[in-house]
């Protein structure tokens, strides 16, 4: 997630990164369904077609991990499988660093996949073992990935950066244990090409799209992805569908889920033992991110930031609630 002061619109920035590139001038008015969390998103058209823009300021990312990710999709995309895929600019480049009046920024485009992103359909058994399927494909191409020229981070740069951060807030005293706690263990781990490789890390309902006329999934959003074992994606994933199934049901659509991913890839001998390490890291990471963005505050701010205010320190609690206890 972005530093807060990084979540207000700027349709004039918006529109002075994306003269990088070909744009229909009238499509700007989309503009306005834009989203910031992680990075902004601005929707435009190009010659009529749906195109989205993502930049986020550079001292926010690193350049080498957005350059590994754009190399992944594009081996994914190789491979046949359903992932966005990047417009390059006027330049050629499919990573612009943009010099504007409010800062240095990092930015891509992106063509618009299909299908309806699952969040929005009926979570019905065939769509569940569908986004099963495509996790299943994603690590099976993962494991045969070498890359050549960038390389993403893995949990263990993840957790030491958390540790850095923490630096910076001394009474976190309880995180720091978690982040030293959680190396100790995961370096204890086997790491095999088979349960260790490139992962999405938010293969979750909102960044996956079901085409009804293909029965598959088309994946967006590798900001996140990391080395780090598959069961972490798993977990990921089905802790997502528990927001959407209710409790009576989620077992059933687990296993539908589970299924599909079997079709593609096999779980490995230490899945089930390490979840739980797995929903931990997931719990630090998104703590030290959300930390970071609360840190600042402002004189008269928007009720509506307020509001996500409140939300993200709630959700700060429930996420800190098991650190520190042994693993």
């Amino acid at each position: 997630m972005l530093k807060l002061k990084y979540l207000f619109s700027n349709e004039s920035l918006a529109e002075m990164i994306l003269s990088n590139w070909d744009f229909d001038k009238e499509s700007i008015e989309l503009f306005k369904y834009y989203r910031i969390s992680s990075n902004a998103i601005y929707p435009f058209e190009c010659k009529g077609n749906n195109q989205l823009l993502r930049f986020a300021p550079t001292t926010e990312k690193c350049k080498e991990n957005m350059l590994a990710e754009l190399d992944f999709i594009s081996y994914l995309r190789t491979k046949g499988y359903g992932v966005l895929e990047s417009v390059e600019s006027r330049n050629g480049e499919e990573l612009v660093e943009a010099h504007t009046p409010w800062g240095e920024y990092y930015a891509s485009v992106f063509k618009r996949v299909s299908g309806v992103q699952i969040n929005n359909t009926d979570f019905s058994d065939d769509i569940v073992f569908s986004h099963g399927k495509a996790l299943g494909k994603l690590h099976q191409l993962s494991s045969e990935y070498t890359p050549t020229d960038h390389k993403r981070w893995s949990y263990s740069d993840v957790l030491e950066w958390i540790q850095e951060v923490l630096i910076d807030f001394p009474e976190e005293t309880a995180a720091l244990k978690e982040a030293k706690l959680l190396q100790d263990y995961f370096s204890s781990i086997p790491v095999t090409r088979n349960n260790f490789g490139l992962i999405h890390y938010d293969f979750e309902y909102d960044n996956v799209f079901y085409d009804e006329v293909t029965n598959s999934c088309n994946v967006i959003d590798f900001d996140d992805a990391m080395y780090h074992w598959y069961a972490m994606d798993v977990e990921q994933a089905l802790d997502s569908l528990q927001d959407y199934i209710p409790a009576e049901y989620f077992n059933h659509k687990k296993q539908c889920f589970m299924d599909g991913y079997l079709t593609e890839y096999l779980i490995s001998e230490e899945f089930s033992a390490i979840i739980p390490a797995c929903r931990r890291f997931a719990n630090l990471y998104g703590y030290a991110r959300i930390l970071i963005s609360l840190a600042e505050q402002w004189d008269h701010e928007p009720e509506w930031l307020l509001n996500l205010r409140g939300r993200l320190t709630h959700s700060m609690m429930n996420r800190s609630s098991g650190f520190g206890m042994e693993i």
